[in-house]
């Protein structure tokens, strides 16, 4: 119990400081507002810890990089597979909310900061670029400051001995902006607890209608996905047999993922799965600790279940060709840099907010849905990592690698 606790500890925190919060605001009304200056020193800490943060992640796993961990065969057919499930999970929940459209039961928020427009390719020109260098810095330009990081990275592996100093300041910046979110975070219960006192003390607890029903979206979409699309790659990537294998060692994972509520720690788990299901060490121990950190499924179905809601808050449509083909590279962006980043969801929710040019209010609802959806997005992104194994053993070794892979005898 105590170690459930411990793995749910800051969950139960948020959503209880929410809880209080909420109640003091039906109770107090518009006398709420005067700690409506808690939570808007809270979000203000988050977007400034944001962009040095992601910045240091990035450049340090680059430059972190070894001749052994470089792109080969391998690895590129595992970043493939990786970045195409990703989509399909975002794609299948695109489809899930124009069935089910959540905007339907949202009352659009009173908070009425416009989203500036812009002609489609110089909004992609200033989602991917800066003119200079201290726009970099700024959480609106915080696509291009990611590809400068990428820069950064690689710039650091090509100087070799003499980029070594350089690198280390890297490493180092990752681990103490990685503490300074950390800290953040700590304030979390409160500073939600006020916006959220502030939210319904103002303007009702009608706003929360919409969490229900996106969550109601949620869960069945996962659900779906955990089922009936894992089943699907499975067959894939071996037929029936390897279905059958993955459903027989998927359990203990899948309570490990539960219980932990970490992809990290389930890694274990995953390894010990992967290769009871066939799946060769070559590519278990590729796929599997890589998987861990980038590949994020259940992330991708929560981000797109955000984006839909704050949308629908804000009164945009959600239904657009650009907005869906952004919405696709943030699910696929999230889910790569969310991984190494401790509350990792909460900075895939500061990267769309800012792609899409929200202003900070749009946050709190976006952090209260990936709370509540939390353990299933864990199921997700630790279970999926092991089929993702699979598939990338069919497409590595061909169609026939898990008959090489296992034992006759040990065949259903």
């Amino acid at each position: 119990m105590n170690s459930w606790f411990k793995n749910y500890k800051g969950i139960i925190l948020l959503i209880t400081g929410i809880i209080i919060g909420s109640i003091a605001g039906a109770v107090l009304g518009n006398k709420v507002e005067v700690i409506k200056p808690i939570g808007d020193i809270f979000l203000n800490l988050l977007f400034t810890a944001v962009v040095p943060l992601v910045f240091f992640a990035i450049a340090s796993a680059i430059a972190g990089l070894d001749g052994s961990q470089k792109l080969g065969r391998l690895l590129g057919i595992t970043s493939l597979v990786f970045v195409g499930t990703v989509l399909v999970a975002a794609i299948v929940t695109i489809v899930a909310i124009w069935i089910f459209p959540i905007h339907q039961h949202l009352v659009a928020s009173p908070i009425t900061e416009a989203i500036t427009k812009k002609p489609f390719g110089d909004q992609l020109t200033s989602l991917f670029t800066t003119s200079e260098f201290y726009q970099l810095l700024s959480r609106k330009s915080m696509l291009a400051m990611i590809i400068f990081a990428v820069i950064t990275g690689f710039a650091i592996l090509n100087a070799g001995e003499k980029g070594k100093p350089f690198a280390a300041f890297i490493h180092s910046g990752n681990e103490v902006f990685k503490n300074i979110f950390v800290l953040i975070m700590k304030m979390g219960p409160v500073g939600l607890g006020a916006y959220f006192a502030y939210q319904v003390g103002v303007f009702g607890p009608q706003l929360f209608g919409g969490y229900a029903r996106s969550m109601a979206v949620y869960y069945s979409v996962g659900a779906f996905y955990y089922l009936v699309i894992f089943s699907l790659y499975a067959v894939i990537a071996g037929g029936v047999g390897a279905f059958k294998r993955y459903w027989r060692n998927n359990i203990i994972p899948s309570a490990t993922a539960v219980g932990t509520c970490s992809s990290i720690a389930t890694i274990p788990a995953n390894m010990d799965a992967a290769k009871k299901m066939g799946i060769s060490d070559a590519i278990a121990n590729i796929t599997i600790p890589l998987g861990g950190t980038l590949h994020k499924e259940g992330s991708s179905i929560s981000s797109i279940v955000k984006m839909a809601v704050v949308f629908a808050l804000f009164g945009k449509s959600f239904d657009n060709p650009q907005t869906i083909i952004v919405a696709l590279a943030m699910t696929v962006l999230v889910s790569l840099v969310e991984g190494g980043i401790p509350n990792g969801g909460y900075i895939g929710e500061l990267l769309f907010i800012s792609a899409y040019g929200f202003p900070p209010e749009a946050l709190p609802p976006a952090i209260i849905i990936g709370t509540l959806v939390d353990p299933m997005a864990t199921l997700l992104n630790a279970t999926g990592d092991t089929v993702a194994g699979m598939l990338v053993a069919r497409f590595a070794e061909g169609k026939n690698w898990a008959a090489r892979s296992i034992p006759i005898t040990n065949e259903p």
